[in-house]
């Protein structure tokens, strides 16, 4: 069965039972994408709505306080319709009904027809609640009704940054719990030696609790960016209307509705001071989106170190991480660094998204941007990727992963690289002399120091334990010791 919308263009026919109408309809088959829409933004979406209708309930009852309905010129909103918007509102916050939101991830409009779809469920819901059939706007009207004292240039960037700041707070967990086990890791491992290596050559002695220290200290970076982002992004324009003037809108419905807002969603909502600014200008989504590119940044870097020092080019691994899947169809017995080429993978899309936001954020015309809905879908694209990249590396990385502390000091010991611990004892030119009969003989430093007699081996043995060895510097009394 069908029922018949129709708008100024022309009629169309919907499914009789459908929560969308004629705008969302128009909408999927004008943008033909198959990328679907965030949930978490449709969510949000709700919330704003929620607080738009309360709001209104607040403004309602501050009139008929004052006035008659028969003497203002306002044509008020029946309180049980308002209820029933609420109610709508509230099941579409809870991510009910999604399977009637049909506006795809990329379209055209600066978030028109998000906006549209949106107010085709709740008053279709609400319809329902009062006993009417969907599509029966004379009752309840998309635009008139569901979008009362809203636009979508206010409505849709503000639900946008409530979603935004939600997965920030996803993301700020999600680093926190991986930046704990590498933690971990650094103080189990923090004495166990190993080669550091430059441009991919043996350099120096260091250990791999230096190796993790460095991966902790960059996740406390990040998890610390994360946590300016939440003052970037909670400024909003929700009151401001079209271009953020404020047109067509009641006063108390600007000065009220953001506090609403933040009652509501229990977040630090708060409304710009200058609505026009909020409205145009998308800089602090860049902000924002370079804030956690900064993240893939260093979970590249960490998974890279740890895919070259797991694979089968070191003679012998340094480090063994979980067999998780089978690594080919055609090769026995092959297994794959899946878990830090999915996260190297997550990075680079990260970085093309990037980009994407920081290009279109600048092509915002004179007073709007319409290209929110793709800039939107970046960045929650983004947001999501990273936090299941942080998830799996808790779980099918670092958890499992294990450090070939002996392998790793016979190779130290075995490699040339440890003679630079001895130059403030012996000079360089000594220290020379036993690299390259290291490397002539391939004998370790004990033996080549056994037949150069340079250092006393007590001594020797002394300078190469850990505690010593990882010292930061040296001083005048560890050379006369």
């Amino acid at each position: 069965m069908k029922r018949t919308e129709k708008d100024f263009i022309a009629e169309i026919e919907i499914p009789e039972d459908a929560l969308y109408g004629i705008h969302s309809v128009r909408a999927k088959n004008n943008f033909p994408d198959t990328t679907p829409f965030h949930k978490e933004w449709y969510e949000a979406i709700g919330l704003v709505k929620l607080a738009c209708y309360t709001t209104y309930r607040s403004f309602r009852e501050a009139i008929l306080s004052k006035y008659s309905e028969k003497t203002i010129p306002l044509k008020l909103i029946d309180f049980d319709i308002i209820q029933a918007l609420e109610q709508a509102a509230i099941e579409v916050s809870e991510g009910r009904h999604f399977d009637h939101f049909i506006v795809p991830a990329i379209s055209g409009g600066a978030g028109t027809s998000i906006n549209m779809n949106v107010n085709e469920i709740i008053s279709n819901l609400a319809l329902i609640s009062l006993g009417k059939l969907p599509g029966d706007y004379t009752h309840i009207d998309p635009i008139e009704t569901a979008n009362i004292y809203q636009s979508t240039n206010d409505v849709i960037p503000t639900s946008l940054k409530l979603s935004v700041i939600k997965l920030l707070n996803e993301l700020e967990i999600s680093i926190n719990t991986l930046r704990a086990q590498v933690e971990a890791h650094e103080t189990k491992h923090r004495n166990h030696l190993r080669i550091a290596y430059t441009q991919m050559q043996e350099a120096v002695p260091s250990s791999f609790g230096k190796l993790f220290s460095t991966y902790s200290d960059a996740l406390s970076r990040d998890w610390w960016r994360i946590s300016k982002c939440f003052e970037r992004i909670k400024v909003v324009n929700l009151g401001g209307s079209a271009i953020g003037t404020g047109i067509a809108v009641p006063r108390f419905f600007i000065m009220e509705v953001c506090q609403e807002l933040q009652k509501i969603s229990k977040l630090p909502i708060t409304r710009s001071e200058n609505l026009s600014d909020a409205t145009n200008n998308l800089d602090s989504f860049v902000e924002v989106h370079a804030i956690i590119k900064s993240h893939a940044v260093n979970l590249e870097k960490i998974v890279n170190d740890i895919r070259l020092l797991s694979s089968d080019l070191m003679n012998q691994k340094e480090l063994n991480i979980s067999q998780i899947q089978l690594g080919s169809s055609i090769m026995p017995g092959k297994v794959n660094p899946v878990i830090p080429e999915y996260v190297i993978s997550i990075a680079h899309k990260v970085y093309a998204n990037d980009q994407l936001i920081s290009s279109l954020c600048a092509q915002g015309c004179l007073d709007l941007n319409a290209y929110l809905p793709v800039i939107g879908n970046a960045i929650i694209d983004s947001l999501k990727l990273l936090i299941t990249a942080d998830n799996t590396l808790v779980e099918n990385l670092f958890a499992g992963m294990t450090v070939n502390s002996e392998i790793a000091q016979e190779k130290l010991f075995n490699s040339p690289a440890i003679t630079t611990a001895l130059t403030p004892y012996v000079g360089y030119n000594k220290a020379a002399e036993l690299a390259k009969l290291m490397k002539e003989n391939g004998i370790d430093i004990f033996e080549a120091n056994e037949k150069l007699q340079f250092i006393e081996q007590e001594k020797l043995i002394s300078i190469l334990k850990p505690e010593n060895l990882l010292k930061s510097g040296f001083s005048i009394e560890d050379i006369i010791d």
